[in-house]
């Protein structure tokens, strides 16, 4: 499960960093981002009570904008891909199946939390995203998308103009550990609670 609105910052007992932020590449973070998705698509499924899980993913996956980006995100994992053999939607850049269907899966249901600025829920799903699919994007960009997500998850959403900053200090200086320390001061400066290392 997510944070809590307003919840502390949590650090990773297995890299060290604020938990999510070591995606993909520490394995407690990469499935603390899988559990974001997992729970909506276990209550899903309680709901339709179909013996053929595939059946049900396939349906979803057709109909997009009918169901909440989680449970979409969950039935394109459920589904291989017929091109490149990778969970659909996660093969490399070169398959078309899973780009389309990583395109489709922007059409799903996007619903702010309450207590958060709007447009919160939709930083979270394309960080995300970018965390789960990280061969479609520059390591940079990887970088960003990964540090900034615990914040996101307890209801924060930078400015444009913090956003823009957050981009510049990290082309300035893309070592992960400069970057982190970096953005654990911002994140403090904008009232975030922050553990102690």
């Amino acid at each position: 499960m997510r944070p809590a609105v307003g919840a502390a910052l949590a650090r990773c007992e297995e890299c060290g960093g604020f938990e999510y932020s070591g995606a993909p590449e520490c394995r407690r973070c990469r499935l603390l981002v899988d559990d974001i998705v997992e729970p909506q698509w276990r209550l899903f499924l309680t709901d339709w009570q179909t013996d053929c899980e595939l059946d049900l993913a396939e349906l979803v996956a057709a109909e997009p904008d009918r169901h909440d980006w989680r449970i979409v995100d969950a039935a394109l994992d459920r589904i291989v891909c017929d091109e490149c053999g990778s969970r659909l939607g996660r093969g490399p850049m070169a398959c078309s199946a899973c780009n389309l269907a990583h395109g489709f899966r922007y059409a799903a249901i996007e619903t702010d939390r309450p207590g958060v600025p709007r447009g919160n829920e939709h930083a979270i799903r394309v960080n995300i995203s970018v965390v789960r699919r990280p061969q479609m994007t520059s390591a940079r960009e990887l970088l960003a998308r990964r540090l900034l997500l615990p914040a996101l998850l307890v209801g924060f959403l930078p400015t444009i103009e913090q956003a823009q900053r957050a981009s510049a200090m990290i082309k300035d200086d893309p070592t992960p550990e400069r970057v982190s320390a970096a953005l654990e001061g911002w994140f403090r400066d904008n009232g975030l609670k922050i553990p102690a290392r």
